[in-house]
């Protein structure tokens, strides 16, 4: 009784958001207990829940938004909004799918509200960058990212920043895996026209 949710932020701090693959983090009967108990209204067992997807969740809401400060926010809402919506996990995905899946959404509401008021773009510091080719090819390759509509940019950063195979991202963001590959086709190629030109 009285015990709050556990914050996000403090945990993130300092850490650079690289991810293993998905596919490393499955799911282990010590999460199960830990949902199952978190069900029955146990806080402690939720906030372990939280400091095991953590990371993934905020490097996932700050790719999306280009800001530490918003993706702190959009990191601790998914958590909130996932503790309010844990009677209707039933375990069919893993619980970290389930919960990409509310992070998603609520980057793409946060994009739009963006949007709607006209603000510019975050700074992007999507590290994996290649380096090799000159010393502002990281910093083009962020700006061309930052350019594509936010349904592409997720299509991007779901497959070839964290990992997830195409069903696994199609699931993640409700879509069919064909209508996955036809948004990183046009990512690609768009990408590709934003790089031409800027080299240009």
């Amino acid at each position: 009784m009285g015990r709050t949710m556990p914050a996000v932020g403090p945990a993130t701090e300092g850490i650079h958001p690289v991810l293993p693959p998905i596919q490393q983090r499955m799911v282990t009967d010590d999460e199960r207990i830990l949902i199952a108990r978190s069900k029955a209204g146990d806080l402690e067992a939720f906030a372990e829940l939280v400091r095991t997807h953590q990371r993934m969740i905020y490097s996932l809401a700050y790719r999306m938004s280009g800001s530490a400060a918003a993706a702190e926010d959009l990191a601790q809402e998914t958590f909130i909004l996932a503790h309010t919506k844990l009677a209707a996990f039933r375990g069919d995905s893993k619980c970290s799918s389930w919960l990409y899946r509310i992070a998603i959404n609520l980057c793409l509401r946060w994009r739009k509200s963006e949007q709607r008021r006209g603000l510019a773009d975050g700074e992007w510091a999507l590290e994996q960058a290649p380096s090799d080719s000159g010393e502002n090819t990281g910093a083009r390759v962020q700006e061309a990212l930052a350019r594509l509509s936010p349904k592409l940019r997720a299509a991007v950063i779901l497959t070839a920043y964290d990992g997830l195979t195409h069903a696994e991202a199609a699931s993640v963001l409700g879509c069919a895996e064909k209508t996955l590959s036809g948004r990183l086709f046009s990512a690609r190629r768009q990408l590709a026209e934003i790089l031409r030109v800027s080299n240009a």
